[in-house]
C-alpha cells in the first residue's frame, strides 16, 4: 500500500468528488489541501457550477482533460457509480476516503485494473 500512496501522491492532477456546502465538508478541506500542497485540484458535484471561484464539474465525464487520480468522499452508493464513470474515461487512480468505500466498488476497480486505496485519508497521508 505505501508504494501505491507515493505513485498517487507523485501525480499532479486530482479531481475531488464530494460535498463542497461549507468548509467543514471534508470534500472541501482536500480540494484545499491539495491545491496548498501544488496539486491541481478540481470539485466534482452535481450541484454546484463552482468552489470559492474554482469551476466545479457536474461528472469527471465533464472534465475536459485527463485527470490522474479521482478521490472520492461520497456515500458508497454513489462511490459505485463514479468508478464505473472513472473506468470510461480511462482513469487508473482512484483513492476512496474512510466512508465511501464499498466491497462493490473496490472489486469494481480491482476488476477493471483501477489501482484504488481505501482507508486511508489523503490529508494524512500527504502531510
Amino acid at each position: 500500500m505505501e508504494s501505491l500512496i507515493k505513485d498517487f501522491l507523485k501525480q499532479k492532477r486530482f479531481a475531488i468528488v464530494g460535498s463542497f456546502r461549507n468548509e467543514a465538508k471534508y470534500a472541501y478541506k482536500i480540494l484545499k489541501t491539495l491545491i496548498k500542497k501544488g496539486y491541481e485540484a478540481f470539485p466534482v458535484n452535481p450541484r454546484l457550477s463552482d468552489v470559492d471561484g474554482i469551476k466545479c464539474y457536474k461528472s469527471i465525464s465533464d472534465i475536459p482533460f485527463n485527470i490522474d487520480v479521482v478521490n472520492v468522499v461520497t456515500p458508497p452508493s454513489v462511490t459505485e457509480t463514479i468508478v464505473k464513470e472513472c473506468r470510461k474515461k480511462s482513469i487508473k487512480r482512484v483513492w476512496l476516503q474512510p466512508g465511501a468505500e464499498s466491497e462493490t466498488a473496490i472489486k469494481f476497480c480491482r476488476d477493471n485494473n483501477i489501482d484504488v486505496i481505501y482507508g486511508l485519508c489523503v490529508m494524512l497521508e500527504s502531510s
